[in-house]
């Protein structure tokens, strides 16, 4: 008979391996941040600023000691982390840069044929002549080796529309040619790999296949084939998918059945023993938090409605969802349920972190004390962002 985890357990199963079901609290550097990062498995880096970039906010609701400074040690002087691709752009633990060497070869295959389509062949020719620039003079910002070279003109938003010669540094730099040693003010410093990175043992296809199929499930708890294959965007679905079947064969992993918020099973694979562990787990702490919409727990949209009941996609890509809550609004998580999405931003230059709306899920009424705990959470987050005070615009709170 096939094992059944039930939603509430899911959830707080799913939570704790993501670093979510147990107190905000201890401390957040050095070898301490280093250890979080490493049980995430990656921090998807992303530009957004409203309040504060997204790295940043996935590692503070969990630390809330954590500071943005708190970082840079590890990627910039200890190299204890190195910055490359999931799905997105990440901080990952140098000690999986291994393992990164299949992606580094798969991508320059892949990134090559895409960057023709889409940027055009003019960055190929621009590649023996970066690197010679960069091996003689040192690291460089794309500014640095893009002098007279116009944008091409093209749809999508203008910061996709490189230059041949920024083309040439991200292919470079994704396929594992050059690193990024540093950023100024965001912007990637590149520098050449064996420069910054430590020598990386050349390992077998199929070690670097099994590692990343066993830390995707180790890190989830539960999931598919093709939600292992998706975590670190390494391995490909059919991969994924016969690393499942020869593990299901050894006895390494188990069928369960997962019911989702909406009390429909689905069928995952899991570590055997998973639904007993899930139900000894304690219940996740009532603190409100207020999440990063980059933040891993959310990062499948399709897996979080299924799991917590929450429709969620960053407003810039669906019109729709922008017409009722603007560009971009964070998630609020409290102990197990995701209970609404809150329009915060940060006015430095005020000292204000200024709420223009909060939308409660259906159900979820926000009474004296759920609003308490939100206004303490919103102190902590104004601290963190700089900001001294937090306001709220007239009729901020839309519930109803």
């Amino acid at each position: 008979m096939t094992p059944v985890l039930r939603n509430a357990e899911a959830r707080r199963l799913f939570l704790h391996r993501h670093a979510l079901a147990e107190p905000a609290a201890g401390p957040a550097k050095g070898d301490d941040l280093l250890a979080l990062i490493e049980r995430l498995g990656f921090v998807q880096v992303d530009s957004v600023n409203t309040v504060e970039r997204a790295h940043h906010m996935i590692l503070w609701s969990r630390r809330p000691a954590y500071r943005p400074e708190n970082l840079r040690p590890l990627l910039e002087k200890r190299r204890d982390l190195f910055e490359h691709w999931t799905h997105d752009a990440a901080v990952i633990p140098t000690a999986f840069l291994p393992h990164w060497r299949l992606r580094f070869l798969r991508d320059a295959a892949r990134i090559r044929e895409r960057y023709r389509s889409w940027q055009g062949p003019e960055f190929e020719a621009r590649l023996a002549d970066i690197l010679a620039h960069i091996t003689a003079n040192g690291p460089v910002i794309s500014g640095e080796v893009s002098l007279g070279e116009e944008r091409p003109q093209g749809e999508g938003p203008g910061w996709w529309n490189w230059h041949p010669s920024k083309t040439a540094l991200e292919f470079l730099w994704r396929s594992g040619q050059l690193a990024v040693c540093r950023r100024e003010n965001f912007a990637k410093v590149y520098d050449l790999a064996e420069r910054v990175y430590p020598e990386a043992a050349d390992l077998p296809e199929a070690e670097t296949i099994d590692w990343a199929c066993n830390a995707a499930l180790d890190r989830l708890g539960f999931a598919t084939s093709g939600e292992i294959a998706a975590f670190w965007a390494k391995v490909t679905p059919l991969e994924a998918k016969a690393w499942c079947a020869a593990a299901l064969a050894r006895g390494q992993i188990e069928e369960i059945a997962v019911e989702g918020a909406d009390g429909a099973l689905r069928r995952c694979f899991a570590r055997p023993g998973v639904v007993a562990e899930a139900a000894a787990l304690p219940e996740a702490p009532a603190r409100l938090r207020v999440l990063s919409p980059f933040d891993p727990a959310l990062r499948d949209r399709a897996r979080a409605e299924r799991l917590f009941g929450f429709h969620y996609r960053i407003e810039i890509f669906v019109p729709e969802a922008q017409r009722r809550y603007g560009y971009y609004v964070f998630p609020l998580l409290e102990g197990d349920r995701l209970v609404g999405r809150i329009d915060a931003r940060a006015k430095r230059a005020e000292g204000q972190l200024q709420v223009a709306a909060l939308w409660p899920e259906n159900t979820v009424k926000f009474g004296r004390k759920r609003l308490a705990r939100l206004e303490a959470e919103l102190l902590r987050l104004a601290r963190f962002a700089g900001c001294e005070t937090v306001t709220y615009a007239p009729g901020w709170l839309r519930e109803g």
